[in-house]
């Protein structure tokens, strides 16, 4: 799937965390982290042709497919965006870029939004694929988009509830979360869907639990101060969703972005559902590629 990529598997400043991902092109650095319950396959159909005119970092969070799945603290801090981005700092240092643009999907792209704002003078510019903001999804969620999202809450529950009622059950989840109809799920290869199940394991699934129990309390505490004192991300910032998903039939990406960021460059939705780049990869491919070379 990443032809020409050299696999990596590099130590981050936390003792118990090493990040494995792919590198490969040559140019600028761009940076491409994926979504929940995914790895960096995601961006298969995308890298390899970004990488004609950058060198494109491709990794898997921390949690997630092969890098470290740490047991989550009392606190759930070693799972915050903050900490996952810092591990994504670390790699792109050991790489040699300082600074870098960075796309993310889903978690990624919460964990790029943290990126842009902990690090604005390494984040040159910023994608983001079918997200809200953490703070306006959670402050203006509906009883319907939480029906339809039930893993938001459902995986945050206190330990080993989640863990417990899931274990044995992995591969059920990980198909039953891709491939359901009616959201604009789907679009997906044999061969990727057997990736992400192979990385489904019961470590994986504790890292994701801990993921959302971060989400809905240390990263809801930061995104509501910097929210509170005005901070935004700076640099220019791309949004994307897809049109299918719930990010457009449960909220107002257009009214609720430029809260957040006071620089962005585009914004608009795609033609499919929660998993633009390996449902739509053309036109992912021609967006990133434009916002990046500008």
């Amino acid at each position: 799937m990443y032809e020409g990529f050299k696999r990596f598997e590099i130590q981050t400043s936390d003792p118990e965390v090493k990040i494995v991902g792919r590198v490969g092109g040559k140019g600028p650095a761009v940076l491409l982290i994926h979504g929940n319950p995914l790895t960096h396959v995601h961006w298969h159909l995308v890298a390899p042709r970004l990488a004609k005119d950058f060198t494109v970092v491709a990794t898997d969070l921390r949690g997630y497919g092969d890098s470290s799945k740490p047991r989550g603290k009392e606190d759930h801090s070693n799972y915050s965006f903050r900490r996952m981005g810092q591990d994504q700092v670390d790699v792109m240092a050991h790489l040699g870029f300082k600074k870098f643009m960075v796309a993310g999907h889903d978690r990624g792209a919460r964990t790029a939004f943290r990126m842009a704002l902990d690090h604005p003078d390494k984040v040159l510019k910023f994608a983001s694929f079918d997200i809200l903001p953490t703070h306006h999804m959670l402050t203006h969620a509906t009883y319907q988009w939480a029906l339809n999202s039930s893993h938001w809450f459902f995986m945050a529950q206190k330990y080993p509830i989640p863990e417990t009622l899931m274990a044995g059950k992995e591969d059920f989840y990980i198909l039953k979360k891709l491939t359901d109809l009616g959201i604009g799920k789907g679009g997906f290869t044999d061969a990727t869907l057997k990736e992400y199940a192979r990385c489904c394991t019961p470590e994986n699934i504790h890292g994701v639990c801990e993921d959302y129990r971060a989400a809905v309390t240390v990263d809801m505490a930061m995104d509501t101060a910097d929210f509170e004192a005005g901070r935004k991300i700076a640099c220019p910032t791309a949004v994307f969703w897809g049109e299918l998903s719930h990010t457009e039939k449960y909220f107002d990406p257009r009214a609720a972005w430029p809260q957040y960021c006071s620089n962005i460059a585009r914004i608009r939705s795609l033609p499919c559902g929660h998993y633009p780049a390996e449902q739509v990869p053309d036109e992912v491919y021609a967006e990133l590629s434009a916002f990046f070379k500008d």
